[in-house]
């Protein structure tokens, strides 16, 4: 009776201590729950991974990828189109017509976007135009339109560093945009004569802006009235830019203007005077000489600048002198003489004349020759001596 009495002690007691141990686990498990849930940034710990052996490269991890570097995005490319009716868009080519009296509306990719619009509307637009930037593009409006508007638009992408902004040239997206106008074919202009230098080095142009691409246009001459000839070599023709001429001679010069046709109307241009103005090829290149480089108190000085150039080509020449500092005049003699046979070209010359030197006529002498082309300046160092004594006899 007393060994089964023990023997349930026994059992009851291991029962209770099997109990505990379960309720002390879980109360620990549940702890250490509670402590994770509670403690910031304690995140589990990684696994690693597992290491296989590969039968070229020895161990190696079974995830690792190839690692990969990544590069800039290029910049989005500038693109330019019209807004249509009923919310529909059109990307414009080199020339697009709108209608007098419509709305025009370019939209341009890119923030921020700078607009360059003709001349006309530049110096006023009656309030008719307006540019608003948006988040990703800039859009251009421009309502009641007419002929005078016709021109180039451009949209140029802007290049920002903090509040530094520059144009990106090289992404610009431009159109020229005719508006044709039943009653002018000719672009409005407040001008009766326009004025126009024929330059010998730069080809000229004859901007007869017309605002209808499908106008034909000819070129005439007022005196005498004839029609000039355009062959596409001497003078072309583009109807965004007008007539150019190419290499500028002497005979075109005059009054000049321009006719268009279109259908049953016909219309005279602005006129236009050519005045011819012959350019040199080049900058002088001026060279100076001194009679003397040395002499003596009340010797007579004559310093030489000299610049052979094309003929028909004015030089002038201007002079620094140590004189200048105590009001001596400036005395010169000018002249202009063929050099060469042929006289294919011509020398000028100035010649700085200063009598009976003093001491404050020592320095340096210096000659500037300018041409339309440009300047150039050329020195040199003139010194004077004390006069000599006569020898006692």
């Amino acid at each position: 009776m007393t060994s089964l009495m023990m023997a349930s002690k026994r059992r009851l007691v291991l029962s209770t201590l099997l109990i505990c141990a379960i309720i002390f686990e879980l109360a620990y498990c549940q702890r250490d729950a509670r402590k994770q849930r509670t403690t910031p940034g304690r995140k589990p710990k990684p696994s690693k991974p597992k290491l296989v052996k590969s039968a070229n490269k020895g161990p190696r991890a079974a995830t690792a990828k190839a690692k990969t570097t990544a590069t800039p995005a290029a910049p989005a490319q500038t693109s330019l189109t019209q807004v249509l009716k009923r919310g529909k868009f059109k990307k414009v080519g080199e020339t697009i017509s709108v209608l007098t009296g419509d709305t025009l509306e370019l939209r341009c990719r890119g923030k921020p976007i700078q607009w360059s619009i003709p001349p006309y509307l530049e110096e006023d637009d009656d309030g008719r135009l307006k540019i608003v930037q948006h988040e990703r593009y800039g859009l251009l409006t421009l309502v009641n339109t007419t002929g005078a508007d016709t021109g180039e638009y451009t949209c140029y992408p802007m290049y920002c560093e903090d509040t530094d902004c520059r144009k990106e040239y090289d992404r610009a997206v431009k159109v020229f945009v005719f508006f044709p106008d039943p009653r002018e074919l000719f672009v409005p202009s407040s001008e009766y004569y326009e004025v126009i230098q024929l330059r010998t080095n730069w080809p000229t142009v004859l901007p007869c802006q017309v605002t209808s691409p499908e106008a034909k246009v000819t070129l005439h001459r007022e005196f005498p009235p004839l029609e000039v000839e355009v062959d596409g070599t001497d003078i072309s023709f583009n109807v965004k830019k007008g007539f150019t001429i190419h290499r500028p001679r002497p005979y075109h010069a005059g009054a000049l203007y321009c006719v268009a046709s279109l259908g049953n109307l016909r219309q005279s241009s602005t006129k236009y005077m050519l005045i011819y103005v012959h350019y040199p090829m080049t900058r002088p290149a001026p060279v100076i000489q001194a009679s003397l480089s040395s002499l003596a108190v009340g010797e007579n000085l004559h310093v030489s600048c000299s610049a052979v150039g094309e003929p028909g080509v004015a030089v002038e020449f201007t002079w620094e002198y140590p004189g200048q500092q105590i009001g001596r005049p400036l005395y010169t003699q000018e002249s202009i003489s063929p050099v060469g046979g042929g006289a294919s070209q011509q020398q000028a010359r100035s010649v700085l004349l200063v009598d009976e030197v003093r001491d404050v006529d020592q320095g340096t002498y210096t000659c500037t020759a300018q041409n339309l082309q440009g300047v150039a300046s050329v020195s040199t160092t003139v010194k004077v001596v004390p006069k000599a004594k006569p020898r006692k006899p």
